[in-house]
């Protein structure tokens, strides 16, 4: 074997092993923090922290029922102003944006992406919370969603444009209008890109503290509508955790792996739907 060979095996052998180990760091820090999460969160969640309302200062006990219901009220809404915005746009990106518009759109989109949440929560709370004078799910369910947005434009025009042109253009030949091609087999064919990508963004804002101080604030009891303050398990956690009461931190750890877990139970469940959706359409 000569000594060029040698070498070209040595580095081959040594970035096979450098990545390798990239890849293995990167995968334990996530098994790390999932670990300790798990360990500190798991040993104080019960069923009355999943079914009551946080006691008062000073008494131990109690939960955050209001504030899983809230968060869930605030995601839901949100998906209602963010998805339907985001996969219009990146319909529009795929199959009718031009060089300038589409340049502009995207461009727009991807500064949009980097503008810190806290800007965001300022902006949501100076449009909505200032003229109604109050608080509300309303108008954290708004800043959640416009943070969904770009997220939600950018992976719908990725997955669109991987659709191949012969599925257009055979719906085209067999006299199907523009509109009806696209609705009709281009946004089924990548139907289940789509929806990943929905619940990229969605897992994305779950766990976003600072935009919800400034429009929905927080609430210590059950919200009764739309329209009231609400608690959420982000802000529950942060101010939890800043408390000086060692019963508040151990509940800030539980609310932290609730969390989690919700995030992950929806991206394995939609998963698995998408997954048990494409094996009956084969």
């Amino acid at each position: 074997m000569s000594l060029r060979e040698c070498r070209r095996k040595f580095v081959n052998a040594f970035m096979f092993a450098l990545t390798a180990f990239s890849a293995l760091a990167t995968v334990s820090v996530l098994f790390v923090i999932l670990g300790y999460l798990v360990y500190h969160g798991g040993k104080n969640i019960n069923w009355s922290f999943l079914t009551k309302l946080p006691t008062p200062v000073g008494e131990p006990g109690g939960g955050m029922a209001n504030a899983i219901v809230g968060s869930a009220k605030l995601l839901f809404l949100a998906l209602l102003v963010g998805v339907p915005v985001g996969v219009s746009t990146g319909i529009y990106l795929a199959e009718f944006g031009g060089k300038t518009m589409g340049f502009f759109i995207r461009y727009t989109t991807d500064l949009l992406n980097g503008v810190p949440s806290i800007v965001i929560g300022i902006f949501a709370y100076t449009v909505i919370v200032l003229p109604m004078r109050h608080f509300s799910t309303l108008a954290g369910s708004f800043a959640l969603g416009v943070m969904m947005i770009p997220i939600t434009v950018r992976s719908t025009e990725q997955f669109l444009r991987a659709v191949p042109n012969p599925l257009r253009e055979g719906a085209m030949a067999l006299g199907a209008s523009k509109w009806r091609t696209i609705l009709t087999v281009v946004v089924p064919a990548a139907g289940s890109g789509i929806i990943s990508g929905v619940m990229l963004a969605l897992a994305r804002v779950a766990g976003e503290t600072a935009p919800l101080l400034f429009t929905a604030f927080s609430n210590r009891y059950w919200s009764s509508g739309w329209n009231d303050p609400v608690a959420s398990l982000p802000v529950m956690i942060y101010t939890y955790a800043i408390g000086p009461y060692a019963d508040w931190h151990e509940q800030a750890w539980a609310a932290g792996l609730v969390l989690l877990a919700l995030v992950f139970v929806v991206n394995v469940g939609t998963r698995l739907v998408l997954a048990r959706k494409v094996s009956v359409s084969r």
